[in-house]
């Protein structure tokens, strides 16, 4: 598993840091359609997760339907390769996320099914190799970029894209993520895999308090955060930066996220759930408020390290609230629909947000308003979020 969470993450680690670059200087769209296209994601994902979800936790076959899910997704980046303006992107993009966006919370599930004991100590350890994995691929590409231009003879030019070959990544990506889909067809049958939920059991869920409120942190969260995550390169460019530095940040974004997700189940231990996902919140708000009003774009570099904390504890911090609180017969499908709730409705106003303050207000304005609105939704979290406890019949 740890080897499947290595290279499903470490494709995000080309995609997810320069798609939006790759769309705004290598297409040349607008900023709102660089918004919409990073919006498709989270529409999708709305039936895409939770259909995917009760389709595991309905089947048993949750090792299965995570090899599915990473053979569709490397289809649909190697397609985004024929994507030629924002109405080919749009279709190609909507084909990739049927398949990426369950992706992650379906491997979320397998994990903690595998995991010994089904400890949060076990899950850290497994998802760490997942940062790692980001790591070395957000840190390879570009050299690998570079080496391509070299050998095609190509270089930037006054007013084209700093890196004319950066079209080279999606079949990159697509190779990463079917050795993920190859991995998952490996993983050992496990009982702690097959339990199977009743039909209709994805409504004791919505019963629940605990994870209905959780719903509602999380979206709030990512609504606030995720949109000018998405638009990072382009800000970074915006302040003279290139694609290497946005490289060299993710790695300084990585270099306190990787101990801390490792360390994640003694964090839970200590602070408790709640107490990961208000780190994450305040952390996020913090780092984007100095993104946004720092006087000049050296501020940006230190404020980077914060993301490890937003990872550990929005990202991570989740998850490991809903395995306390959802019976192992729904994990899929309370995984799913954390993550449509939360990453894709919120992260899909996000995007659009984002988009639309770019182009009203210029690079700075998604990171000031994103940072004042996760700092009020970390302040409101140990009022509305009660401590874990699972659902039971």
């Amino acid at each position: 598993m740890s080897a499947f969470w290595f290279c499903s993450l470490g494709a995000l680690g080309i995609f997810f840091p320069f798609f939006s670059l790759y769309l705004r200087e290598n297409i040349g769209l607008a900023g709102w359609q660089v918004g919409t296209l990073l919006a498709v994601g989270p529409i999708i994902a709305i039936v895409a997760q939770p259909a995917w979800g009760v389709f595991a936790d309905r089947t048993g076959s949750r090792a299965r339907v995570l090899a599915v899910l990473a053979f569709g997704a490397a289809a649909g980046y190697a397609s985004l390769a024929l994507g030629t303006g924002f109405a080919s992107l749009l279709a190609l993009t909507s084909f990739l996320c049927c398949f990426a966006s369950p992706l992650v919370p379906t491997a979320v599930a397998v994990t903690f099914a595998l995991a010994p004991n089904v400890t949060a100590h076990a899950f850290g350890r497994y998802r760490a190799w997942g940062t790692v994995g980001y790591g070395a691929l957000v840190l390879g590409f570009p050299f690998l970029l570079d080496r391509l231009d070299a050998a095609r003879g190509v270089t930037a030019v006054a007013g084209g894209p700093s890196e004319p070959s950066l079209r080279a990544m999606f079949p990159v990506i697509a190779a990463v993520t079917l050795a993920a889909g190859v991995i998952a067809l490996a993983l050992p049958r496990s009982s702690a895999l097959e339990p199977r939920s009743a039909r209709g059991g994805w409504r004791r869920l919505l019963a629940h308090p605990p994870y209905v409120r959780l719903l509602g942190v999380a979206s709030l969260g990512y609504v606030a955060l995720q949109g000018p995550m998405g638009m990072f390169a382009i800000f970074v460019r915006a302040h003279g930066g290139s694609l290497d530095t946005v490289s060299h940040l993710w790695l300084l974004m990585l270099s306190l996220e990787l101990p801390l997700i490792a360390l994640s189940g003694a964090s839970l231990q200590r602070v408790g759930a709640r107490g990961l996902l208000a780190a994450g919140l305040v952390a996020g708000g913090v780092r984007w408020l100095i993104c946004g009003f720092a006087p000049d774009s050296r501020w940006m570099m230190p404020a980077q390290v914060l993301h490890g904390v937003v990872v550990a504890g929005l990202v991570i911090g989740s998850p490991l609230y809903v395995e306390a609180v959802v019976p192992e017969q729904l994990r899929a499908t309370g995984q799913n629909l954390l993550a449509m709730i939360g990453l894709s409705a919120g992260g899909l106003l996000s995007n659009l947000g984002a988009g639309l303050l770019l182009d009203a207000a210029g690079p700075d304005a998604p990171y000031r308003a994103g940072g004042i609105a996760a700092l009020v939704v970390a302040a409101l979290l140990p009022w509305w979020l009660p401590a874990p406890h699972r659902a039971v019949d």
